[in-house]
C-alpha cells in the first residue's frame, strides 16, 4: 500500500507514545519506526496492520491523503515551554496538525471568515507604552469599540482565527498556545482553566503573539511578558480602566470592575499597582488576601468563553447533507479525529446536573 510516514508520526504523537514504546507493541524496532516516519523505509502490509492496531487507527489512515502540515515546536508559542515535557508538547502539536487538516477540508465546502491582517511585529524590546499602542491598534483593526471586549474568543473567530480547546487527555501542564504555521492562525486554549476571566486573558495573550511575534523564537520570558502586557491593554486600556480602579484596596469596587471588564481580581490588583495607584505595601497585602481566598476567586463570571466557528460550520454542512463521514473520506482522517476537532471548536452547552437520591 502507499504509505505516508508523516501520518504514522502523527498517530504516534497523538497517543503520546515514544518510538520505543510503540515498537514494544509490534514486531519491529524503534529504529525501523524512525525510518518509516522519515520515509526512508516502507513497512509491509502486516506491519502496517500491527501499527494500526497499536495506535487505534484503521490501516487506511496511513495512506496518502490531503497533505497534513507539520507544526514544529519552534513555530508554536507555548506558555510554559520549559515546564512541559517534550512528549506532552508533541501530543499538543499533533492535535494542532490534525486541527489544521480538518479546517483545510472544511474550507473545501464552507467559506470561513477571511483572516484579518493584524500583524504588527515588535522591533527588539519595545517599551510598555509601545506594546499598549500595538494593543490599541489591534482593537481598532478588529473593530472593538471603547470599553470591555464582549467576547474575546468570538472576536478572534470573526476575524479568521481558529480557536479550539485542547483535548482533555492532553497533559494539563500544556497551557494555551498559538501558531501561525498553517493557512490560518490557530489558538488552542487549556480545558483545565474553568474560569471566564482566565480564558479571556489566555485568548488575548495568544492574540498578542500572533500580532507581535512573527518569526520570533518562542518560549523566552521577554516575549511572554510582552504578550501579557498586550493582553492587559487589549482587554482593558489603561486610560479606560483607571477610573474604575480604587485608589486603595477596596474589594467591593474591585468586584464591580471585575464584572465590568471580565478580568480577574489578581489582574486588576496588578494593574492598580503597575499604573501607580497602589503602593507596594497595598499590592502585597491584596495578593496575600487573594492567596487566603484561594481559587476560584470571589465574584465568578460564569463558564469559560467557548469557540463556535467549527461547530457552526459542520452544522451548516449537515443541513446541506454533508456528514463527518464525507469529511473523513475527503481527508483520510478518522471520524474520531474529526469529531474531536469539531467538538473542541464548538460551543460548550450547559448540562443538567442529575443528583441521585439514595434509596432507603
Amino acid at each position: 500500500m502507499d504509505f505516508d510516514g508523516r501520518r504514522l508520526s502523527l498517530a504516534r504523537r497523538l497517543r503520546r507514545l515514544q518510538r520505543t514504546t510503540l515498537a514494544a507493541k509490534t514486531t519491529v524496532t524503534a529504529a525501523a519506526i524512525t525510518q518509516f516516519e522519515r520515509g526512508t523505509a516502507r513497512p509491509t502490509n502486516a506491519v502496517v496492520a500491527e501499527l494500526a492496531l497499536a495506535l487505534g487507527v484503521p490501516t487506511d489512515f496511513f495512506r496518502q491523503g490531503r497533505p497534513i502540515e507539520q507544526v514544529p515546536a519552534s513555530a508554536a508559542h507555548f506558555r510554559s515551554l520549559r515546564a512541559t515535557p517534550a512528549i506532552a508538547r508533541d501530543q499538543a502539536l499533533a492535535f494542532a496538525e490534525i486541527a489544521l487538516a480538518v479546517v483545510d477540508v472544511l474550507e473545501q465546502y464552507v467559506d470561513l471568515p477571511t483572516v484579518t491582517d493584524i500583524v504588527e511585529p515588535v522591533d527588539g524590546e519595545p517599551t510598555s507604552d509601545q506594546v499598549a499602542t500595538i494593543a490599541a491598534n489591534t482593537r481598532k483593526r478588529l473593530g472593538v469599540e471603547p470599553g470591555p471586549v464582549p467576547h474575546v474568543v468570538r472576536l478572534l473567530e470573526a476575524h479568521g482565527i481558529v480557536v479550539l480547546r485542547l483535548l482533555s487527555d492532553v497533559d494539563p501542564r500544556v497551557d494555551a498556545f498559538s501558531t501561525e504555521i498553517g493557512h490560518r492562525p490557530l489558538v488552542l486554549l487549556s480545558p483545565a482553566k474553568d474560569d471566564r476571566a482566565r480564558s479571556r486573558f489566555d485568548a488575548a495573550h495568544e492574540l498578542g503573539h500572533l500580532v507581535m511575534h512573527q518569526d520570533v523564537e518562542p518560549g523566552s520570558k521577554i516575549i511572554e511578558s510582552q504578550a501579557h502586557q498586550f493582553a492587559s491593554e487589549f482587554l482593558a486600556p489603561t486610560a479606560e480602566l483607571e477610573p474604575d480602579l480604587p485608589r486603595k484596596v477596596d474589594w467591593d469596587l474591585l468586584l464591580q470592575a471585575k464584572t465590568k471588564w471580565g478580568i480577574s481580581l489578581a489582574a486588576l490588583a496588578y494593574r492598580a499597582h503597575s499604573i501607580g495607584l497602589w503602593s507596594e505595601h497595598s499590592y502585597r497585602r491584596a495578593n496575600q488576601h487573594l492567596a487566603v481566598q484561594g481559587y476560584p476567586e470571589p465574584g465568578p463570571l460564569g463558564p469559560p468563553e467557548s469557540p463556535y466557528l467549527l461547530g457552526a460550520a459542520t452544522a451548516l454542512l449537515s443541513d446541506a447533507g454533508t456528514t463527518l463521514d464525507h469529511l473523513a473520506a475527503a481527508s483520510r482522517l478518522t471520524i474520531d479525529q474529526i469529531n474531536g476537532v469539531v467538538t473542541a471548536g464548538s460551543e460548550t452547552k450547559p448540562r443538567l446536573r442529575v443528583t441521585v437520591t439514595p434509596q432507603p
